[in-house]
């Protein structure tokens, strides 16, 4: 008999939200602790930029058990995010669950010798109090804490009139009008917030960036949707995976020169597609060298906008500001009235006590963690949302359903701390030798691996039903009404 837990989930955005409502769903009671005053994470509208839109297909970004509505376009719109993540809370019962404007300062193991965490709780108003839970999941993700990047002379532009902000402080366009602007980065979020600042009646845009990137468009060669060129297990089998057997190796080989000629083909259709040569963007990295979640999706317009100069586009990075102006590391000043850093987030999760972070990231930035979700040297924890991908609401969907089972010890292959550590010790071998491009983000990048990593979820779960028929199954796009039927497969069961 399973007992019933008292588990804390930390976060109410995408992750959170699947964690929550997985956990309640066998009979767990829920606390959902969220710093923010509504649901939604990345997608709370307050925390959104102008036009942000998924990446992801909506077919493809959504819960197995809740589709998108039929009227949201093919990619949509931050505010048809938020409302489809707050009616999934609403669906599930969450919402009642969550204690909003409520942070996590500090953790440690309780002293009462029981197993679980011992919180430190701050609320928004100033209130400090402690609670004890049985188990913890962290559902805070990779866009949690904001990287923020400090130059000298800064106070010096600011007085004279400038802005300094970070990309998910872009939330008005009316923030740029008339303005000459500066991006740094060259993320999504960063050519985004470069063309919306042209339509939005800046004076000047510039972007810099440090190095070029592959970038894929919605429509490749204006036909076809990359969602059937990326996302297929057909295409992953071109990636070399971990744990190859001998002969998953020889045919790898054998096929390689077909392999690199697919990948020279992509890339000369995309220079030509996005004016790759007229614009200096072309990358000097192959495509299949990179392709992870630093792979962004093109944003549309973009490269016309650096074609015809619209947007200038400057290599390097900022060495300091003066008044009116950014420095660049190569001697260049460029007029500015705003500089918006799109630098990312960091990684990490400051209030786990020191012994544990130890235990979970690695000295060169690499996590520990089985299967992407939990680490067997740090009881009582998981992760869900960590594993993320282009299909980042699947990711933490089957995430969640296998933490809750293993918190519960009802996988069906329910591995020993043994194993655990085993398997992270070969996954930390392969990204740093056989694949590096798998290190980035802490080597907690899915993509481009989506169909192994599922697999490998749902055949720990214990589902009796795993694939579709051969012809959908390497030639379509993960289904998310798949993998539904796949947990139905799986032995039910509920907490005492």
């Amino acid at each position: 008999m399973t007992t019933r837990k008292h588990v804390c989930v930390i976060g109410a955005g995408v992750s959170g939200l699947a964690a929550a409502r997985s956990f309640k769903k066998r009979g767990h009671r829920v606390t959902v602790l969220e710093r923010s005053h509504e649901l939604g994470g990345v997608w709370e509208p307050s925390r959104s930029y102008p036009d942000v839109q998924t990446q992801s297909p909506k077919d493809l970004y959504r819960y197995t058990d809740k589709a998108m509505p039929k009227d949201f376009p093919e990619w949509p719109k931050g505010p048809q995010v938020f409302s489809y993540l707050s009616d999934y809370a609403d669906d599930h019962g969450l919402r009642p669950l969550i204690r909003f404007n409520t942070t996590v300062s500090a953790m440690r193991r309780r002293d009462d010798g029981e197993p679980g965490w011992e919180l430190d709780l701050e609320t928004a108003n100033g209130e400090k109090a402690s609670e004890t839970f049985d188990f913890v999941a962290v559902c805070t993700g990779q866009f949690s804490e904001k990287n923020i990047l400090t130059h000298p002379g800064q106070e010096e532009f600011e007085a004279a009139g400038g802005t300094v902000i970070h990309s998910s402080e872009y939330t008005d366009p009316e923030m740029v009008k008339g303005k000459n602007v500066t991006v740094l980065g060259f993320s999504k979020s960063a050519t985004d917030i470069a063309v919306s600042a042209v339509k939005s009646g800046a004076r000047s845009v510039t972007i810099v960036y440090l190095e070029s990137v592959w970038r894929i468009p919605y429509f490749v060669g204006g036909l076809i949707n990359f969602k059937r060129i990326l996302y297929i297990r057909a295409q992953e089998k071109m990636f070399p995976g971990w744990s190859r057997s001998g002969f998953a190796r020889f045919n790898h080989a054998v096929a390689r020169p077909f392999i690199w000629a697919h990948w020279r083909a992509l890339e000369a259709l995309l220079t030509v597609q996005l004016k790759l040569n007229k614009t200096g963007l072309k990358p000097k990295e192959p495509i299949e060298g990179g392709v992870n979640c630093s792979v962004p999706i093109a944003t549309p317009g973009f490269f016309e906008m650096v074609a015809d100069g619209r947007i200038k586009a400057v290599q390097g990075t900022f060495a300091s500001y003066e008044p009116g102006a950014i420095r660049l590391t190569g001697g260049e000043l460029i007029k500015a009235d705003m500089a918006i850093l799109a630098v990312g987030w960091k990684l990490g999760v400051p209030y786990l006590p020191a012994e544990y972070r130890e235990k979970l990231v690695e000295p060169d930035g690499q996590y520990r963690l089985y299967r992407l979700i939990a680490n067997p040297d740090i009881p009582d924890l998981g992760f869900v949302g960590f594993n993320s991908s282009f299909c980042t609401v699947l990711c933490a969907d089957l995430a969640a359903e296998w933490l809750v089972r293993y918190a519960d010890g009802k996988l069906a292959k329910q591995p020993t701390p043994e194993e655990m550590r085993a398997n992270m010790d070969m996954m930390l071998h392969w990204r740093r030798n056989e694949r590096p491009a798998a290190k980035i983000y802490g080597g907690l990048c899915v993509a481009p691996y989506h169909f192994k990593h599922f697999d490998e979820l749902i055949d720990d779960i214990g589902a009796r039903v795993k694939r579709r028929n051969p012809l959908a199954e390497n030639l379509s796009p993960p289904d998310a009404d798949a993998y539904a039927r796949y947990l139905r497969s799986v032995p039910d069961y509920q907490v005492t």
